[in-house]
């Protein structure tokens, strides 16, 4: 029989090629097509569960084959919330169920919400900046109108330039959607106390028309508001015409609104002319639109009057901005945010519709809902989109801040890394710096564990700006932590690498990340939620599984049917495979002492007896401790050093428990004709042990 030590080294030196093999046999091929077809189509645990194939295959995959026909406890263990520190799984010791239950996301990948607490939280500094960029702007208008005003030397000079023009026309209450500039001309070359000027003979001579029909249309209000009120008493009375009073309300209620309507329109009128007769009073042009000799277009008092209407004009601008209006608009979008069920819902809601629409710069008196509901339902994945049609950036924007599918629906936040990778990074960071300062003392350590749950969290906070892998990549303290919490060397490997993996096709065995040895990387972009450009979207689901599950559950299946075979030709084998897979989620001695695995494998590699497991585990954690640095299992070099000295010591045991005269391994040392005595144990050991450093 080949050794453990030179099975085992000969499978880890040709890894790769080994699972590819494995890969390539009949059964694990069918078996892994069969999977891949038809995970896609569970619904639930139970439909899960009820596929024979699925289920096995991914019990395998995970290790717990001797536990498939515990299905109602399985159930649990997939329907457990892995964010609950109380949950079912999370009070079993053994990680296999947590590793398990992580595979699949039955409960769903994150709850379907109008925005995420980032959106929210980003939107809100939206808000506050464009609010405060608003009254900045207003500001700038008004300082160039005080630099330029001194220089129009003609009406049409003046119209002419777009940012005076529309300074004044807001300071005068000017619609030049509704006034062609020849008209606003001849008001600024009016004089408002010449009473054949242009803006009288035009505009001011209807005043006591409009003013009158006004005031007979008020007039009339009172009478009809009168004469509905008497027929509503009239109704009470006995032997009141019912039918025919009604009929009357409802005649002096449309009169109502037609008066009503009448006196919003003339009070428009007279308040039009009102501003050009302002306006005209407002500078100094003369008829023919020139400026007489050394007269400026306004005099100081006109130029301070101008800019007080104008501020009067962006009263709402400067409300809006306001501490206290602004506090007090953040805590209703806060609160009806929560009632937000659909895109229909988000415009039928004034305090979220015109806050949102605020804080990316648009008027939401000037975009009609339909546009807002076609922006809300497009897809950001799609360049052809309806949003992209826009050509404007503030429609993207408000399209990225919420959640709706093209039904109008809510529906998942779109983000870079789910939530349960992103605490899983997180916490496989913190353990991998914990772990690194295992040797240190009580304080130093404590240190560690506070600087890298800092790290980590600001990992969490900083991971919901990411929207491609150009931004990923280009914030290395937070490549650096991924790596670390991967258990790799931030400083070899290269920003250029990693855009390498990140551009990599996961389904092309070939493609770079796949075709590295290491297949941590591979792991690392499948954890992130890019498209082929690179650019954050929603991946479709296989079923259950996202992207990374479903790879990790295939690889996972590979390597288990890998160590399978080779234990059943050499159990040491498996074992030492075995470790070495689980050795990097290894972080305390309990975590050997919970895998009768690892124990053994402990055991043996440090020749202890079996009867050790007998101990209290307290005792049995420091023997673990004694002869074995955790924080070396991070290390693969080490682990490979380990898992040879363990090779050897299993082939020592088992040629003595199984009556062999002497292991494989000391055949190679000494030639079975040779005629010398065996080694001792004792001799045996020592070789073991210099082949272990």
């Amino acid at each position: 029989m080949v050794s453990t030590y030179f099975s085992y080294s000969y499978i880890t030196r040709n890894l790769k090629q080994s699972l590819t093999r494995v890969e390539q046999q009949a059964d694990v091929a069918r078996e892994a097509a069969y999977y891949k077809a038809n995970i896609g189509k569970v619904k639930s645990v139970d439909d899960f569960m009820k596929d024979y194939r699925l289920y096995h295959y991914a019990m395998k995959a995970y290790g717990l084959e001797d536990m498939a026909y515990a299905k109602a406890f399985m159930k649990k263990v997939l329907e457990s919330d892995l964010s609950d520190s109380k949950s079912f799984v999370n009070k079993l010791v053994d990680k296999r169920y947590q590793e398990f239950a992580a595979a699949f996301s039955f409960n769903g990948t994150a709850t379907p919400v109008a925005q995420s607490d980032n959106q929210t939280d980003e939107m809100i500094g939206l808000y506050t900046a464009t609010m405060k960029s608003q009254v900045d702007a207003l500001a700038d208008d008004s300082n160039y109108y005080s630099a330029q005003i001194g220089k129009i030397s003609s009406a049409d000079q003046l119209l002419n330039n777009d940012r005076l023009r529309n300074y004044v026309y807001s300071a005068f209450g000017i619609d030049q959607s509704k006034w062609p500039a020849d008209t606003i001309s001849q008001v600024l070359r009016s004089d408002p106390s010449d009473p054949n000027s242009y803006v009288n003979t035009t505009f001011a001579s209807q005043l006591t028309g409009l003013n009158a029909q006004r005031a007979q249309a008020q007039s009339n209000v009172s009478a009809t508001e009168l004469k509905i009120a008497d027929y509503k008493a009239q109704l009470s009375q006995p032997g009141a015409d019912v039918a025919q009073l009604s009929v009357q309300i409802l005649v002096e209620k449309y009169h109502l609104e037609s008066y009503t309507n009448s006196i919003s329109s003339l009070s428009d009128q007279i308040t039009t002319i009102g501003g050009f007769v302002d306006l005209a009073g407002a500078f100094e042009f003369s008829p023919d639109g020139s400026l007489p000799s050394g007269v400026p277009a306004q005099t100081a008092a006109n130029i301070a009057l101008t800019k007080k209407q104008f501020d009067d004009s962006k009263a709402d601008v400067y409300t809006a901005a306001s501490p206290i209006y602004e506090a007090l608009a953040i805590k209703q979008f806060r609160t009806d945010l929560a009632k937000i069920n659909s895109v229909q819902a988000f415009v039928s809601t004034p305090s979220v519709y015109d806050f949102a629409l605020g804080a990316v710069g648009l008027d939401p008196g000037k975009v009609p809902q339909a546009t807002i509901k076609a922006v809300l339902e497009s897809d950001l994945s799609d360049p052809k989109s309806y949003v992209y049609t826009l050509k404007d950036n503030r429609y993207v924007q408000l399209a990225q801040s919420f959640n709706f599918d093209a039904k109008g629906n809510l529906t998942t936040p779109l983000v870079a890394q789910d939530a349960a990778e992103v605490l899983q990074i997180a916490k496989d960071y913190v353990i991998g710096a914990v772990r690194s300062a295992s040797t240190a003392t009580t304080q130093q350590q404590a240190a560690v564990r506070a600087q890298a749950t800092k790290d980590a969290t600001a990992y969490q906070e900083a991971i919901a700006g990411i929207d491609s892998v150009s931004d990923l990549l280009a914030n290395r303290p937070m490549v650096d932590l991924i790596l670390l919490a991967k258990g790799l060397d931030p400083r070899k490997v290269s920003t250029d690498f990693l855009k390498k993996a990140f551009a990599s096709e996961l389904n092309d065995p070939k493609s770079f990340a796949n075709a590295q040895s290491d297949p941590r990387f591979a792991e690392i972009v499948a954890s992130f939620n890019f498209d082929s450009k690179g650019n954050v979207a929603r991946l479709p689901m296989m079923g259950p599984q996202k992207r990374d599950q479903f790879r990790e559950t295939q690889t996972n299946y590979l390597e288990q049917s890998l160590e399978q075979q080779q234990g059943d030709t050499n159990p040491g084998v498996r074992l030492a495979l075995y470790f070495q897979r689980k050795a990097g989620d290894i972080t305390s001695a309990y975590d050997i002492l919970a895998d009768k695995a690892l124990s053994e494998v402990f055991r043996t590699t440090f020749n202890l007896p079996d009867s050790m497991a007998a101990m209290p585990i307290d005792q049995q954690a420091k023997f673990v401790d004694k002869f074995m640095k955790i924080n070396d299992l991070s290390d693969p070099a080490k682990v490979a050093k380990l898992l040879s000295r363990f090779s050897a010591m299993y082939d020592v045991k088992n040629s003595e428990s199984t009556g062999q005269g002497q292991s494989p391994l000391l055949n190679l040392f000494q030639g079975s004709s040779s005629g010398l005595s065996g080694m001792s144990e004792a001799t045996y050991l020592a070789i073991a042990k210099l082949r272990a450093r």
